[in-house]
Parts: structure tokens; C-alpha cells; sequence
């Protein structure tokens, strides 16, 4: 049923005409996300508070109105797209970094803090917060809290849920609920917390994200070390953990990645590798330089060609960049992409790489693989041109296959990108019958008329 206009005056009396979008050069603006795929709203409020959130969601409840939360629409599995069009409920407003506490290593943020601003914020203050997904320059906090994103750094200091000790936010009808604690330990009733983050907006709106905080690391070494063969680079990320190397790092890009790079960026990248892996140490200088030196033999004994010490200032960042600009970049290679975010145990990648490898040799498709190898979160990107209707197939079906062959080898289908739309119709592969029962039954129970971000996750 369409929006009325008595439903958008109640909007205006609740935000003001200023702050309630929906004129259709407006409402584009929201109607995609990373994806590419677009899912106009039918109307876009923008609010500044707690309390504005729980008016319209008590409102949305009320009349059955579809509701979208949505950060800075940077995800890549359709999170954010308003399926069944609605309000897009942007947070992009509530932008505020509520609290800095140096002593209890806390901070407490509104969900449309841009991450990279809040990691300048607390790194001012000699404090580290790890969480570093590659669209980190654009995503905001309640967006990662949401999708539980990931990143290179979390090898060695984990995911956005493990720094997440509480949340406020908002239920359908309108309810304010807050979570969790703000003191390193908290088991008093269910985690709430961990329930939410991850959630990918399905059960609550976040309103404010509670984190813990680390002491800035003094000192942060980054290597690249430069690969013939694939299957060298893929056998050196377990060698690095046999040695007892425990890098906050270990990023690997195949040849066509690179090409894709170099090609979009010019960061100086080996053209003619077959891979690289980007390794990075950190810690007091000493165990720096010794871990650096240990990761350079590491890789050397695994058939690196050449291994690159990047620090000198300056050299670092040029490598992050490139590697943190491959996704723009794989656009060179065809107008459309699939991209998946598998995960296997850090001893099974060289035979997922050598799946992928056969894929791309028996298919003839552009397969171009990057990701934290660290921690066997791979990233496979197929680009094609979804208008060739075989080419279309031939896509979905080595998705299938992929999926497969990561689940045989113990693997999950999805490491950061959360499900959405683009990976619900696989979920079952990976869910039991019991288990997406009991899922289905959480999400009731939060929202039981079904307003809240729906479509996405479950299968239709």
C-alpha cells in the first residue's frame, strides 16, 4: 500500500518539512547501496535523536510502514535496500561522538560517526580502536555494529562484535532498549548485545554503539612480499603462524587484482606476480623490528620472490590505498560484479585457491580474488556483464559451486558482508531447519508485524 499524504504530514510534524524527503531526485539518492541493485523508498526521514527514531518506528508499527535503517549504503549483500519501499530511515544525522573515556579505555558514539573519523578521534588521544573495514573512510559505526564488519587488522584483534560492549536502540513500536555494559565484564541475563550486532538491521534500529578501546600501538611495521605462484603465497599464511608470527595483518591479492590496482591507481604493484601478500606487525619497536625481520625469512623460505619493506613515510598508506581501492577498481574488468566474502580455515586456503583456480580456467569468467588471508576471509569477485544472459549463469552457477566447497572444507559463506538479499537464497546450504526456525522466531518476537528491514536474511 502506497504512503499516504496523512503519513507524511505526521512525518513533518514529528522532523519538520526540512528533514522529510520524497521527491524522486531525493529518494534516488537512497536507493541503492554498494550492491549496485536499486530499490527506490517513498519517502527518506532524516533524525537527529533517540527519541525522533522511537516517534517513527512507533509510527511505521502503527500503520504497517516498511522501515530501512541506513548508514552511508556501503554494503555489499542489499542490507540497506528498501525491498518493499517505505521509509528510509537515514541516520547519516546522528553523527556524534558522545564520549571519549581515557581512563576506562570506552567510547561511545552515535551510529553515523564515520569510522575513520572516530579511529583520528581516539588515535589523538593515544587509543586504538582496530576494526578497519575496507570502506572505513565512508561507513559509519552503526552501520559496522549492524553488519559486524570485519577488516585486515582483525587477524589479530577480531571483528567490529568484539569491541562492542553495549548498544541503545530501538524496536518496532517504538521501544528504547539498551544493552550490554560499559565494564569489562557484564553476564547478568542474554546477550543482547552480540544478538543485535550482526543483525544486519532486522531486529532493532541502533541509536548509539558503546566500545572498548585499545592503547595505540607504538610502532607498525609493513612488509610486501611478492609470489610466482599463488599456492606459495596461500602456503605462507599458515608457515606465518607455525613460526609463531602473529601479524595484525596478512592481506593477499591475486594477478588480476593487481592488474585492476595498478591499472586504477598506479601504487608501483608487481604487474607480473601472481600474487602478493601486504603483511603488517605492530607493538614497542623492538618486538616490531624482530617480528618484521621473522616475517621477511618466513615468507623467503615459502618461495617469496622479493620481500618489501614499506617504511619509509608514506609508503605504507600507498599500499593500503591500492589495496583498499580494489573494489572501485575490478569495475575495469566488467560492468558488473558478484562479490563474495567466504571464509575457510587458514590451512584449507591453498585448496580453496586451487578451486578457484580451476573455476577460472574451466569457466573462462574474470575471477579476481583478494581478501584477509590471516584469517581465510577471501574475497572472490566475479565481473561480468549480467546483460549475457550466459555469462549471467555461468556466474551464478560457480557461486554454487564455491559456496560448496567452502562449506565441505569446514567454511562459512559470509566472514563481513552479512547476508542481505544477495546471499539469502544460499543460506539454507549453511542454516539447519531447526536453527533458521529458532532465527525466525527471534525475529517475530522483535517484530512481529514484519516492518523492519524486511526481505532480508531468510530466503522468501
Amino acid at each position: 500500500m502506497p504512503i499516504s499524504s496523512a503519513f507524511v504530514a505526521e512525518l513533518n510534524r514529528i522532523f519538520g518539512k526540512e528533514r522529510v524527503k520524497t521527491r524522486p531526485g531525493d529518494l534516488a539518492a537512497y536507493a541503492y547501496d554498494g550492491t549496485g541493485r536499486e530499490h527506490p523508498p517513498e519517502v527518506v526521514v532524516f533524525p537527529e535523536s533517540t527519541a525522533e527514531v522511537s516517534k517513527v518506528m512507533a509510527l511505521c508499527d502503527e500503520r504497517g510502514v516498511p522501515v530501512t535503517p541506513r548508514g552511508a549504503g556501503t554494503g555489499m549483500t542489499g542490507g540497506s535496500l528498501p525491498l518493499s519501499g517505505g521509509l528510509v530511515l537515514a541516520l547519516s544525522g546522528m553523527d556524534r561522538i558522545l564520549s571519549i573515556d581515557e581512563r576506562n579505555l570506552t567510547a561511545k558514539v552515535e551510529p553515523g560517526v564515520v569510522t575513520a573519523d572516530f579511529q583520528a578521534a581516539v588515535e589523538e588521544k593515544g587509543l586504538f580502536y582496530p576494526p578497519d573495514p575496507g570502506s572505513a573512510a565512508f561507513s559509519t559505526m552503526g552501520g559496522n555494529a549492524a553488519e559486524c564488519a570485519g577488516g585486515p587488522r582483525a587477524v589479530k584483534y577480531g571483528v567490529t562484535r568484539d569491541y562492542v560492549l553495549g548498544l541503545e536502540a530501538v524496536i518496532p513500536g517504538g521501544a528504547v532498549i539498551r544493552t550490554g555494559v560499559i565494564t569489562a565484564k557484564g553476564v547478568v541475563g542474554y546477550d543482547l548485545t552480540r544478538l543485535l550486532v550482526g543483525s544486519e538491521g532486522t531486529l532493532a534500529v541502533i541509536t548509539a554503539v558503546n566500545v572498548r578501546l585499545l592503547p595505540l600501538p607504538a610502532a607498525v611495521s609493513t612488509l610486501c612480499a611478492v609470489y610466482d605462484r599463488m599456492e606459495d603465497a596461500a602456503g605462507t599464511v599458515a608457515a606465518l603462524f607455525a613460526a609463531g608470527i602473529v601479524c595484525r595483518a596478512i592481506e593477499y591479492m591475486d594477478r588480476a587484482a593487481l592488474l585492476a590496482s595498478e591499472t586504477h591507481l598506479s601504487a608501483g604493484l608487481p604487474t607480473d606476480a601472481a600474487a602478493v601478500l601486504l603483511l603488517e606487525v605492530d607493538g614497542d619497536p623492538e618486538s616490531v623490528r624482530r617480528e618484521a625481520g621473522l616475517a621477511s625469512e618466513v615468507c623467503r623460505k615459502n618461495a617469496a620472490r622479493e620481500v618489501i619493506s614499506a617504511d619509509r613515510p608514506g609508503e605504507a598508506a600507498i599500499l593500503w590505498k591500492a589495496r583498499k581501492s580494489l573494489s572501485p577498481a575490478l569495475y575495469a574488468l566488467g560492468p558488473d560484479k558478484v562479490n563474495e566474502d567466504i571464509v575457510v580455515p587458514r590451512t584449507k586456503i591453498p585448496e580453496m585457491v586451487a578451486k578457484i583456480e580451476d573455476i577460472r580456467r574451466r569457466t573462462g569468467l574474470a575471477l579476481a580474488t583478494f581478501g584477509h588471508a590471516g584469517d581465510g576471509n577471501m574475497h572472490v569477485n566475479i565481473m561480468l556483464d549480467r546483460s549475457d544472459p550466459a555469462a549471467a549463469a555461468a556466474a551464478d552457477a560457480a557461486v554454487d559451486e564455491i559456496f560448496d566447497y567452502t562449506l565441505a572444507l569446514g567454511g562459512t559463506l559470509s566472514g563481513e558482508h552479512g547476508v542481505g538479499v544477495t546471499k539469502s537464497p544460499w543460506l539454507t546450504k549453511e542454516i539447519g531447519p531447526s536453527e533458521l526456525a529458532l532465527m525466525k522466531g527471534i525475529k517475530n518476537l522483535f517484530d512481529p508485524k514484519g516492518i523492519l528491514n524486511p526481505g532480508k536474511i531468510f530466503p522468501s
